[in-house]
């Protein structure tokens, strides 16, 4: 039998693990979704709407922009979020890949 081979990009798998981590919060998600609806919004209309802590809605849009899911723009005292389609849609193909090798 012929031994396989199996090479990970290490920085690749890194990514990889904090994006799905980001994706797979239910808080963060909730988070998500009103973004998409409102398209850019800053921090202080999302914790006001969802009834979240502004520190615990700080700390999940934080991991957000760390993951790239969400981008961030400062205008005066205001941080304005909006969502990075691409890295969602990125991130959509790779799991729908992933689950299509799986069945």
């Amino acid at each position: 039998m012929k031994k396989t081979k199996v090479r990970f990009d290490h920085q690749k798998l890194q990514y990889s693990t904090i994006l799905m981590k980001a994706l797979a919060h239910p808080l963060r998600l909730k988070i998500l979704e009103y973004i998409d609806n409102q398209g850019v919004i800053n921090v202080n209309r999302i914790y006001s709407t969802l009834n979240i802590e502004q520190s615990v809605t700080s700390q999940h849009l934080r991991f957000l922009r760390l993951a790239g899911v969400v981008n961030a723009s400062k205008e005066g005292k205001f941080v304005h979020y909006n969502i990075n389609y691409d890295v969602l849609s990125r991130a959509e193909r790779a799991v729908n890949r992933f689950l299509g090798k799986l069945k």
